[in-house]
């Protein structure tokens, strides 16, 4: 006979939370405690808790693994792109772009509006590119070596350059996060890029006066000796030093306006780079080999110097890319034991106003990205789960796909165990604990729009109007949605505005 299979069952709570709490344990402990230990092995740990409490509550050991190569399957575009990006800034190093940047950078920027620029170029790129992995790994390298050399917080800079990414990020319609927001919820593209506008914003103005008054304060640790010996340093490194090595930057531009993809886009600049280091600085093709694979490599005596030429190539990623691995399968696994559902599925129930069904959708995004290391799940699951409400309470689809990036995409690159948390960290060089309290933008722009929905601003209906900052009810069009969800908002809207 047959062996019966086993009834699959959901986890119940402390069965589902205990995945969570091993590897929030483990890592609070190593942050604490000072054990210096990389994230990937606590993650693991937690992997094999989770498929254990899977196994109890009936679910096989093959549907678990499944879940977890079907989670890294559908991020596998991404860690390409890691490894891309890897000999990108290999090649811009190795051909004096990066180099380049920060010798004119550290001639026209002065400490007291740094910050406040390296946000507003970064949002500016941002959108253009419609990547903040590519701004940081080009435009936010070589702003961590211009502020650091200006004696300012390096978690300072690197939270103005990724409040920036984000921010751009966010608002391009060439970003997978804002179409994957849309697409979740089921709305407009564009639709969902004007909704961000009523939040990101003035979250964004906010931050940028933030990192101003920060600027001129730090001007005191300024000392203009350090920039100018790595000013000199680069000039005597580099065979070649010209405002025409910032072409390369250009380009990344010109490939997002073209609307080429990802991969091929970086692989073609990488291409460019090599190119300008074989005329302008004297490398062969055995060299573009090895600035692509490595990165670059180079003894030189100033300290920053140092730091900002050994870096790049493929192989400088397979550390960040060995965690994104394990962590998007963790979020897999956890997916297919059913952890959300056991946690948050009672949640809805007791929803009764838009502030609430807003802090609802929040916390779930933020859970899930905390708990399931990828920002993707932080998107899908809260839209699957929610969508539903917001047309029970007359709002429009739009206002949902604003939300999830309100705190979802703009949470993931602040945990450390995260795909964007780890990447952000390891091509800043910066710790994620250390740069988290200073990314302005990503904790104003939650705030802000919880804010506002509280005192009832803010808010999109499903008819198109909204309620503004100042209380008034601005007309507009209505938001795309399903023709059964549009008819049904539209009939809560009648009711709710009828009771009023």
């Amino acid at each position: 006979m047959s062996k019966e299979k086993k009834a699959v069952r959901l986890p119940n709570k402390i069965e589902a939370l205990l995945p969570i709490v091993v590897l929030l344990a483990i890592m609070i402990s190593n942050y604490v405690l000072g054990w210096g230990q990389d994230p990937h092995i606590p993650v693991l740990i937690a992997c094999a808790v989770a498929m254990i409490i899977g196994g109890i509550c009936g679910v096989s050991y093959k549907d678990m693994l499944a879940g977890a190569l079907d989670a890294v399957s559908q991020s596998l575009e991404a860690i390409i792109i890691i490894l891309c990006v890897g000999c990108m800034i290999g090649s811009f190093t190795w051909c004096g772009t990066m180099p380049a940047v920060v010798y004119y950078g550290l001639n026209l920027l002065s400490p007291s509006v740094f910050l406040p620029v390296v946000t507003i170029l970064c949002a500016i790129v941002g959108i253009s590119l419609g990547s903040a992995w590519t701004v940081t790994g080009t435009l936010g390298v070589a702003f961590m070596a211009i502020g650091t050399t200006m004696g300012l917080n390096p978690g300072l800079i690197a939270g103005a350059v990724i409040s920036g990414a984000c921010c751009g990020d966010k608002f391009s319609p060439m970003s997978d996060s804002t179409n994957l927001a849309a697409g979740s919820a089921q709305t407009g593209l564009f639709d969902h890029v004007f909704a961000m506008v009523t939040t990101t914003f003035p979250s964004l103005l906010i931050a940028i006066v933030i990192y101003g008054v920060l600027g001129m304060k730090a001007t005191s640790n300024y000392d203009p000796q350090l920039a100018n010996d790595l000013s000199n340093a680069i000039v005597e490194h580099y065979s070649y030093m010209s405002p025409i090595l910032l072409i390369p930057i250009l380009l990344i531009i010109v490939v997002a306006l073209l609307k080429i993809p990802a991969i091929p886009s970086v692989l073609l600049v990488s291409v460019v780079g090599c190119i300008f280091a074989v005329i302008f600085q004297g490398a062969n093709f055995s060299d573009c080999i090895t600035m692509a694979h490595y990165g670059y490599s180079a003894d030189v005596e100033n300290e920053l110097c140092y730091k900002l030429i050994n870096r790049g190539g493929m192989d400088g990623m397979l550390w960040t890319n060995n965690l994104v691995i394990l962590a998007v399968g963790f979020g897999g696994i956890l997916q297919k034991i059913g952890m959300v559902e056991s946690l948050l599925g009672g949640l809805i129930k007791k929803v009764k106003t838009p502030f609430q069904l807003i802090l609802v959708t929040m916390v779930t995004g933020a859970f899930c990205i905390t708990t399931m290391c990828d920002q993707y799940l932080g998107l899908i699951i809260p839209a699957s789960m929610y969508k539903d409400k917001y047309d029970e309470m007359g709002l429009g689809r739009n206002m949902l796909s604003r939300t999830l990036e309100d705190c979802g995409t703009l949470w993931s690159p602040l945990v450390p165990w995260s795909s964007c948390g780890a990447y952000h960290s390891g091509v800043l060089g910066v710790s994620t604990i250390a740069y988290a309290p200073y990314t302005f933008m990503n904790i104003i722009n939650p705030i802000f729009a919880l804010v506002t929905v509280a005192l009832g601003r803010n808010i999109l209906y499903a008819d198109g109007s909204r309620k503004t900052l100042l209380g008034r009810i601005k007309k507009g069009s209505p938001a795309a949605a399903p023709d059964d969800a549009h008819e049904k908002a539209m009939a809560a809207l009648e009711e709710m505005r009828k009771a009023q």
